[in-house]
């Protein structure tokens, strides 16, 4: 059997990042599985219709050397497949610092690893609310929802984000703190006027090795997506791209627009399930608002002990109590949500490995014991985590939610888990009636 011919290949620095990158290409039509490892040729023939796959990282959470560590067998694994695309997925509200997520490490390993000349930046994503204006980022407060537009270093949520605090809107000068590569901007007039070939050429033979791409709505995605085809089809090795999944929207709108695929527009109706479990390690004020929602609508709220957890080694012990009591609402028909904190924005001393690590037993657990048919999953930096906990090994999407957080249906080979619909969201995304909304409450 071949290897399947991929028109594109991302790693996400996230869970729920990297759903949200499925959404889009699924969404233009590519047949798309996510998977949590780089799959290996014989993987890879088991799914001979594939177009395009993702990898859901976990780089967001990882100090340089993790990173590091992580992403260059990933890169050279990537650089031997069949294609002209490779993306790294961040957040389209570039979370990231020089100790955390280090997106300049990312750039660097790229330039190295796909031996481009330079390395496109597309944070902008406007169907989430995710805007860039003379290389500045804006960002709606509930991406899903009809929330205030702030700039990123003014934003309620991101300006106190835990562990990576946007106090820079200017993309440029917050990558320059992560890396001493040059870095230019094709601005939203070269974007607006399609003059980004001309600018390209300039900035590139000025020693840019990153250039910044604005946009603000979806006509410029189109102009983008044609811009990066014709690049990705110019040079004999693979495009290596940074960004949101402004890149999978760019790129499907030009695919779509020249009949290369066919959008997909017909899904799975979302149907109303008796019982939805939400384990959630996100501290958004978004995500706060949602449980407050959720503890008037008939769900369940169970409060783990974070302090507790971090002091000691994860076992079932441990958790038991917590899984018991999920177990017994569940099996009489009730909504359970599973969280760190009873909406309080305090920042939780606790590691996104051990909390994403304990959700994802605990969900494990509960599931294995129950008729349970569907999970949400909140939380960027734990979700990596609670995903490989619940022994989740692959996803693809079957339902539409929000845009960016699609309903998927899991591969496992825990027969428990196989088969498992989950939702998959940031700490921005939605508004406050998200709970219900993924159980099914419109249905």
């Amino acid at each position: 059997m071949q290897i399947p011919q991929l028109s594109i290949a991302y790693y996400g620095d996230d869970f729920t990042g990297s759903t949200d990158a499925l959404e889009f290409l699924s969404r233009a039509g590519l047949n798309t599985i996510l998977f949590f490892e780089v799959p290996s040729v014989e993987k890879l023939q088991q799914y001979p219709q594939l177009q395009a796959i993702g990898i859901a990282g976990r780089t967001r959470a990882l100090g340089v050397e993790a990173m590091q560590k992580e992403l260059a067998p990933a890169f050279e694994a990537l650089a031997q497949l069949p294609l002209k695309h490779v993306h790294y997925k961040v957040c389209s509200t570039f979370d990231s610092s020089p100790a955390i997520g280090n997106i300049g490490l990312v750039l660097e390993l790229g330039l190295a690893q796909f031996k481009n000349q330079w390395t496109p930046i597309l944070v902008a994503a406007p169907s989430l609310g995710r805007y860039s204006v003379f290389g500045n980022l804006f960002a709606r407060m509930g991406i899903g929802s009809d929330g205030q537009i702030y700039r990123l270093d003014r934003h309620p949520s991101m300006s106190k984000h835990p562990v990576t605090p946007a106090d820079e809107a200017d993309l440029r000068l917050h990558l320059g703190r992560q890396t001493s590569v040059e870095i230019g901007l094709l601005d939203i007039l070269q974007v607006e006027a399609n003059n980004l070939a001309k600018a390209h050429n300039e900035q590139v033979s000025s020693g840019k090795k990153a250039l910044f791409m604005d946009a603000i709505n979806e006509d410029h995605l189109l102009t983008i997506g044609e811009f990066l085809e014709e690049k990705a089809q110019e040079q004999p090795n693979i495009l290596f791209s940074i960004g949101s999944s402004g890149i999978e929207m760019a790129l499907g709108s030009y695919w779509n627009q020249q009949g290369v695929f066919s959008p997909k527009n017909t899904w799975q109706p979302l149907a109303k399930v008796d019982a939805l479990l939400v384990i959630s390690g996100s501290c958004s004020p978004v995500t706060s608002a949602q449980i407050d929602w959720a503890k008037q609508h008939d769900f369940i709220e169970i409060i783990i002990d974070a302090p507790l957890i971090a002091q000691e080694e994860l076992s079932e012990n441990i958790l038991q109590s917590y899984i018991n009591q999920a177990i017994s609402y569940i099996e009489n028909g009730k909504s359970v949500m599973i969280h760190t904190q009873g909406g309080s924005q305090e920042s939780i001393p606790l590691s996104s490995e051990k909390l994403g690590t304990a959700l994802g037993l605990i969900a494990k657990k509960v599931i294995e014991s129950t008729h349970l048919t569907r999970l949400l999953i909140a939380g960027g930096d734990t979700s990596s985590y609670a995903a490989r906990a619940l022994e989740i090994e692959a996803l693809e999407m079957i339902a539409p939610v929000v845009k960016g957080a699609p309903l998927c249906r899991v591969y496992s080979s825990n027969k428990t888990i196989n088969g498992l619909e989950v939702n998959v969201k940031g700490g921005q995304v939605g508004a406050a009636n998200y709970f219900g909304l993924v159980r099914g409450d419109l249905a």
